[in-house]
């Protein structure tokens, strides 16, 4: 079994750095991450870069487009076109037009075309006479258009008008395009401030990527993903397979860990994590010390099923506190035991107690003897031996089970030596018991009667009554003549939880905690009430299917 201490667990949540060798390089998850940021960023300035073009493009089609049609427009507009265009010739006289336009323009290439698409006049000689695709122009309807077209495999923004004869009829068309720039050019165009905020969004975005990457490496210390979940894996495994239960805390309040001891121990499910404590269905004996218990000492606490050894310790993480680590260990069977132990204990006393008292008696028989006192002898020992039966016969005469009239009779003679009267109530009854049954009816028993001698020692009168009845289930009754238990203290008295008296003022510790364990684990109730005729009366119940269990186990 691992035993778990409160270092070790805090071992078990830090991270211990490793050193790294540089040829990992960018496999590290630091590494991985600035690789990662920075492709963010490139991708936010291609998109950036990505909507200047596209603005830039547009920019140019409609500004340049109708430029392009202005310019045809004016070629088409010159007399000298107009009245050669059908010339042989018309390639050389109209050269210097065409030339013009493209000057004026800053065009690449200016033409005359026919309706039906022959070249008949170009800046470039190359293309005169060629058949050209019109596209969808709609000059030769007459209407002057600007669109894209692709000319010798360029992509080019081109402007067509129509040259009109003096009847209207579309004789030719005057063409002027241009290519359009480069992605380079469109940038350049955007002017330098666009490149610049571009750079500096560059920069910026390097900077902040390797900054976050190095706050990531310094607190993942520098482990990797890998690693990380190894890590975790085995915490896990190990927070969870130990028998001691955990239990983390944070500063506000809320369950950051628990492992299937706790779980098992608090009785609430693993769903707790991340729920504040006090919202889980707890103790409030548990609740209380998770948030405001002390720390580095044991704690006994009692809940209603389980005595739980408890202890406490600040978790802390550079420095900072992050919370609480809180152990805890099952003690209920040495509870049980120590009960029980409690019990013979009580025997035991009650047998030295005996044996004083019979000294005594004897010490005083053997004077009698020498003095020749015969007939005070007998007058002695007769009411010696009555009073002793008549003890014997209160018990035995109601209590069928050897065990409890045991334990009471040793009770009586306990409680005598105190100056406190036990009596058993005339109405009690009970056949024998099943072992295993016997013995916690005498823990249930014993407890209840030394905390009600405890607290009748010095009134008046000093007494304990007892009542037993097997009829409808099992009832034990203790009522003492104290001074009784306020109200307020009613449920807590049954969850003080600690390993003397002296440590609860106005309890006996365990003994009552005790008590509601075993009563509990019967399925039965135990309470405390006002006594009629003064004190307090506490009364246990168990269920009539008990004795018979209890029989049949055995």
């Amino acid at each position: 079994m691992i035993q778990v201490t409160h270092s070790y667990a805090k071992d078990v949540l830090v991270v211990v750095k490793l050193i790294k060798s540089p040829a990992r390089g960018f496999r590290s998850l630091a590494g991985q991450f600035l690789v990662f940021q920075l492709l963010v960023v490139a991708i936010v300035l291609i998109a950036v870069a990505a909507v200047s073009v596209a603005q830039s493009t547009r920019e140019f089609r409609e500004v340049r487009g109708a430029r392009m049609i202005a310019v045809a427009e004016n070629m088409a507009s010159t007399p000298i076109v107009r009245d050669r265009y059908a010339d042989v010739g018309a390639s050389k006289v109209l050269a210097p037009e065409v030339d013009r336009a493209v000057a004026l323009s800053g065009a690449g290439l200016a033409e005359i075309i026919t309706p039906s698409g022959t070249v008949r006049v170009s800046s470039d000689p190359l293309r005169i006479g060629r058949e050209v695709d019109m596209g969808p122009t709609r000059a030769d309807e007459g209407r002057a258009w600007f669109g894209d077209l692709t000319i010798d495999g360029v992509h080019s923004l081109v402007g067509e008008v129509p040259i009109l004869a003096d009847s209207g009829d579309v004789v030719a068309v005057a063409s002027v395009s241009e290519r359009y720039p480069s992605v380079w050019e469109l940038m350049g165009a955007s002017g330098e401030r666009l490149l610049f905020y571009l750079s500096l969004g560059a920069a910026l975005g390097l900077l902040t990527s390797w900054l976050l990457s190095r706050r990531i490496k310094r607190h993942t210390r520098g482990l990797e993903i890998a690693e990380i979940a190894s890590l975790a894996d085995h915490r896990e495994a190990l927070l969870h397979s130990i028998r001691e239960g955990v239990v983390a805390v944070n500063n506000e309040g809320d369950i950051t860990l628990l492992n299937d001891s706790a779980q098992d121990l608090l009785g609430i499910a693993g769903d707790a994590v991340g729920r504040p404590v006090a919202g889980v269905g707890l103790d409030p004996a548990v609740v209380e010390f998770l948030l405001s218990g002390e720390d580095g000492r044991d704690i006994v606490i009692v809940t209603r099923t389980r005595v739980l050894a408890m202890n406490r310790r600040a978790a802390t993480s550079q420095g900072q506190r992050i919370g609480t680590v809180t152990t805890m260990r099952d003690s209920t069977e040495l509870a049980a035991l120590q009960g029980q132990l409690s019990s013979h204990k009580s025997v035991t006393d009650t047998l030295r107690a005996q044996t004083h008292e019979f000294a005594n008696q004897l010490h005083t028989i053997s004077g009698l003897v020498q003095l020749g006192e015969y007939d005070a002898v007998r007058d002695l020992v007769g009411t010696l031996t009555r009073r002793r039966a008549e003890i014997s016969d209160a018990v035995t005469q109601r209590i069928s089970d050897p065990a409890v009239a045991a334990l009471l009779i040793a009770k009586t003679t306990l409680a005598a030596e105190s100056g406190v009267s036990l009596e058993i109530a005339s109405a009690s009854h009970l056949e024998a018991l099943p072992p295993a049954l016997a013995t916690d009816v005498i823990t249930l028993l014993g407890n209840l009667i030394d905390n009600a001698v405890d607290v009748s020692v010095g009134s008046k009168p000093a007494r304990v009554t007892v009542s037993v009845d097997d009829h409808e289930g099992l009832t034990l009754s203790v009522a003492d003549s104290g001074p009784g238990v306020p109200e307020h203290l009613r449920e807590s008295i049954f969850a003080r939880g600690v390993t003397s008296k002296s440590e609860v003022p106005g309890g006996r510790g365990i003994g009552l905690a005790l008590v509601r364990i075993v009563t509990t684990q019967h399925g039965g109730t135990v309470e405390v009430i006002d006594d009629p005729s003064g004190g307090a009366l506490f009364v246990v119940r168990l269920p009539a299917g008990v004795i018979a269990e209890k029989a049949a186990h055995a």
